[in-house]
């Protein structure tokens, strides 16, 4: 019955996962067939640009999740309603902070990003177009969120995968019969974004079944925000820390020249891939753990957490073996370079050891926003983080006997296990101080 319940919840989360990157696809193509190189370089960055900016704001669906499923596990349908209304209001309060301060943070992310000004014009009108459609993507964020928290993860699938379709056909035909020509692949994205919202506000009321999600104005804006923004200000802090690493990783293979750089954005695919999986069970995990965390049932958070862990263990093997294996002819898939896929399999050791290493950080991540104990997970990714920094420096410094392209990955591997092994370690802690919270309540 539980492992029926990972499966149902796990699948159209993987699926939606793996259909995200063919967004990213399709744009660069229709940017490389727009009859000037430098508009798929402009794609490229400001991509990057706005990954970074919406990454920052996963609070809002992981938050969410746990918050929505410990108030469905109390059968508290006012508090469903009061968290799904109050994520949709930091969502919209926030892309419209996005849009004003849009200027700032432009000039921000093109300093970080280090683009040459031959792309500057290009990136800056994306940007300035695609922006603002920032508050209905947050929207949708926290309402797929809320979804998983609610035990369904089929609607925030259905979304992802209408959202994307309807962007490449929009930005396609906006780029082409419109002839917007490279504009029209950012008013593409844009519509896109606000047609999905529609799309996620129609399921809402789908799955709702004609019940409204009643909730007064008083209640929504003098209720106790604490909670709220304790569990939602931890995960952003953490989501800034991992976007710390990840462009700490693109940074030094960058000052090992443009063939490491290439060699790591290959081996980042490797561990995309496997995390398109991984997510899958660790929303199961925040589902289930939410909501028997609600209803106060330990004994099946520990049952639900064992069969979790099991499926962690059988999936993060089969990818050490499929890596190992086939690290050359996957590489091979991903670019055309001889050069680059050589310098892949001499990594091979780092690639192979990703899923063992990492899966502990994605599952536990699932069971600590179920408990919506987000500090540990923050102070996880913060020593992680730490740890990576002081291997780089360390290495680079030559007080260690790695050198190379294995020095960045020896530290990106070591901050995901250091992140996995602390909250593995405080989970017996936090178990007994969730059942004693419990106890007392009882009392």
């Amino acid at each position: 019955m539980i492992d029926r319940e990972i499966i149902r919840l796990s699948i159209p989360t993987i699926f939606s996962n793996i259909t995200v990157p063919l967004l990213g696809i399709c744009d660069a193509a229709i940017s490389g067939h727009l009859g000037n190189d430098l508009f798929l370089s402009a794609i490229a960055v400001a991509s990057v640009m706005f990954n970074v900016v919406f990454w920052i704001f996963g609070f809002l669906r992981g938050g969410t999740t746990g918050l929505t499923a410990n108030a469905l596990g109390a059968r508290d349908d006012g508090e469903v309603s009061k968290v799904f209304y109050r994520s949709l209001l930091i969502a919209s309060g926030a892309g419209i902070l996005l849009i004003i301060f849009q200027a700032p943070i432009f000039s921000f992310l093109w300093m970080v990003t280090g683009a040459g000004e031959e792309i500057n014009g290009y990136v800056r009108e994306y940007y300035a177009i695609r922006i603002w459609s920032s508050p209905a993507l947050l929207a949708i964020i926290a309402i797929s969120g809320w979804f998983v928290g609610m035990q369904n993860t089929f609607y925030p699938m259905v979304i992802a995968i209408a959202a994307n379709v309807m962007n490449i056909g929009l930005s396609y035909t906006l780029a082409f019969p419109l002839e917007y020509g490279f504009s029209g692949v950012a008013y593409g994205t844009l519509i896109a974004n606000w047609l999905g919202l529609l799309i996620a506000i129609g399921c809402v009321i789908i799955f709702r079944k004609g019940r409204g999600l009643r909730c007064s104005l008083s209640s929504l804006l003098l209720g106790n925000w604490k909670r709220y923004f304790s569990v939602n200000g931890n995960l952003f802090l953490r989501s800034f820390f991992i976007i710390c690493v990840t462009m700490g990783v693109t940074a030094a293979g960058a000052r090992l020249g443009n063939l490491t750089l290439a060699v790591n954005i290959i081996i980042m695919q490797f561990f995309q891939f496997f995390s398109f999986f991984m997510d899958g069970f660790a929303y199961s995990g925040e589902a289930m753990v939410g909501l028997y965390c609600g209803e106060r049932n330990f004994k099946m958070i520990r049952e639900c957490v064992k069969h979790l862990l099991w499926w962690t263990v059988g999936v993060s093997l089969l990818f050490t073996l499929i890596y190992f294996g086939g690290v050359e002819s996957i590489s091979s898939l991903l670019t055309d370079s001889e050069s680059v896929v050589a310098g892949v399999v001499e990594m091979t050791l780092w690639v192979g050891l990703i899923p063992l290493v990492s899966c502990w950080s994605f599952i536990y991540d699932g069971f600590y926003i179920g408990m919506t104990a987000t500090f540990k997970m923050m102070l996880s990714t913060l020593i992680g983080g730490i740890a990576f920094f002081l291997i780089i420096n360390l290495c680079e410094t030559g007080m260690s006997g790695i050198d190379g392209n294995g020095v960045i990955w020896s530290a990106f591997l070591s901050y995901l296990l250091l992140r996995g092994l602390f909250l593995v370690g405080l989970w017996p802690q936090t178990m007994k101080k969730n059942y004693k919270f419990a106890e007392n309540k009882k009392r």
